[in-house]
């Protein structure tokens, strides 16, 4: 397995952690990288201006009166004003003298060069032969129109010594930090992770016991908070569609028992009296078949509907489209007057164009027109009319008492005066989310006129009219 599948592989608050540790290891690295060079370029600097600040002039003087000696004849740091340094004289053939120090300076070309006067005076690193490394400078000096060199030298371990002390200082403290860094990084993870620990016990609850109650407590305004108020409002969202879906099958099961009950007892009559060979009267045999016959009507009407109220809000029979309501509601018009051949339709409809579903909306519209035609008394009058997106069905019968009015459009709901009328109660259920789905609003009210009977009012926003159709021209044969 390679190092990024492994990586990926830990858990989330353990990337972290390594993430944070390694971010700190690197920052520390760097951050003590460029100390220990900054520090090192100091002392150096700080040891070379030393060494171009000694002044060995008298001990020269001195050793160039007595004599030339290669080597001290005992190990000495003594130079005028105890400056610490060896110092030796160079001459341009490569010969040396002693002037002060521990040991003699090994003669190099770069101080020979400096000795003859070809170059300036010059830093340079040295290695004695008891295996000191030495920091030298060497500048042309001049006698009796004589040119030589004078090489004043200091250990580095004046600067070494001290740069390898801070070097373990601070790899010790970039120890610390990575691991204090690592531990940190830990905890700010359990820390950040802990809501998103506890959305995963509570998805792992959910999963296990379907219980959509569980709630996640929010606290700030943060990502992990928004997250925590989103699951909430889906497992409320859920809930709240379980306990919709839970009433739905209730309730459907409440309403299909009634005519599957009546319609048991009544085929149970039938087939009794062709087993006993006990014949019905003809006119009861009549009865029940019709019987029969309209409560298989209702059966299916009722199923329909239950169909439809059981597909999902975002998804419809096809795509919205621009729909002429006018024409809609003319069609769903003429399947009325066959519902109710004994009433009068009037209808006043201006032209107006929307966007939805022409099937979903041409149902809308009939089942509004069928409440119309339930509760219209006998030769009774329906009046129609669509008006600037508003499209408005009165009926002229016993109308809807006002506290019934806010409970219209649930499911199953029926009037005390309706109950004994045929139907699901679903009818207007579909109305309004058919009309919602449009983008529009539904709504029952008192007639306006203060007369009797029940105004619906339709309001579906209007969208741009399509072109016209243009002709096909059929060019000369």
């Amino acid at each position: 397995m390679s190092p990024v599948a492994r990586f990926r592989a830990l858990p989330l608050r353990s990337r972290l952690a390594l993430l944070v540790a390694v971010a700190v290891a690197v920052a520390v690295a760097a951050v003590a990288a460029v100390s220990w060079v900054m520090v090192r370029t100091q002392l150096r600097d700080q040891l070379d201006r030393s060494l171009m600040a000694t002044n060995p002039n008298a001990q020269v003087v001195r050793v160039l009166r007595e004599g030339c000696v290669t080597a001290p004849a005992r190990p000495t740091q003594e130079i005028a004003g105890n400056l610490n340094a060896t110092v030796q004289i160079v001459t341009a053939d490569g010969g040396h003298c002693w002037v002060g120090g521990l040991s003699t300076l090994p003669v190099t070309p770069v101080d020979r060069a400096v000795a003859a006067g070809k170059r300036l005076p010059t830093l340079h690193d040295v290695t004695t032969t008891d295996g000191t490394a030495m920091r030298v400078y060497t500048l042309t000096a001049q006698t009796n129109g004589q040119l030589f060199a004078i090489s004043i030298a200091k250990p580095l371990a004046d600067i070494d010594d001290p740069l390898s002390t801070l070097a373990w200082v601070l790899m010790l403290v970039s120890g610390i930090g990575v691991v204090g860094a690592g531990a940190a990084g830990l905890w700010v993870a359990r820390t950040g992770l802990r809501p998103v620990d506890e959305l995963t016990d509570a998805v792992e609850h959910i999963a296990r016991t379907e219980d959509l109650t569980v709630r996640i407590p929010v606290e700030g305004e943060d990502e992990i908070a928004r997250l925590s108020r989103s699951f909430n409002a889906m497992t409320a969202a859920l809930a709240s569609s379980q306990e919709r879906q839970a009433q739905l099958i209730a309730d459907a099961g409440h309403e299909l028992r009634t005519p599957l009950t009546s319609l048991r007892t009544n085929i149970e009559l039938l087939a009794r009296s062709e087993d006993t060979g006990r014949a019905i009267p003809p006119e009861d045999r009549r009865e029940l078949l019709a019987s029969v016959k309209a409560q298989m009507t209702e059966l299916a009407s009722l199923i329909g509907d239950l169909q439809e109220l059981s597909r999902p809000d975002a998804h419809g029979h096809g795509p919205l489209q621009v729909v002429a309501l006018h024409e809609v509601t003319r069609s769903a018009l003429s399947r009325a007057r066959l519902r109710g051949p004994e009433l009068r339709f009037t209808d006043e409809l201006a032209p107006w164009y929307v966007r939805g579903e022409a099937a979903a909306l041409e149902r809308a519209v009939v089942n509004v027109l069928d409440n119309a035609v339930k509760f219209s008394p006998p030769a009774g009058t329906v009046e129609v009319s669509l008006r600037a997106g508003e499209l408005t069905v009165r009926d002229h019968g016993p109308g809807i008492p006002a506290e019934d009015l806010p409970h219209v459009f649930e499911r199953f709901w029926r009037s005390s005066s309706a109950r004994a009328l045929p139907g699901s109660g679903l009818g207007l259920s579909i109305v309004d989310r058919t009309v919602r789905r449009a983008g529009g609003s539904v709504e029952l009210r008192a007639a306006p006129d203060g007369g009797p009977g029940t105004e619906a009012v339709l309001r579906v926003p209007g969208a741009p009219a399509p072109p016209p159709e243009q002709p096909s021209v059929v060019p000369d044969q």
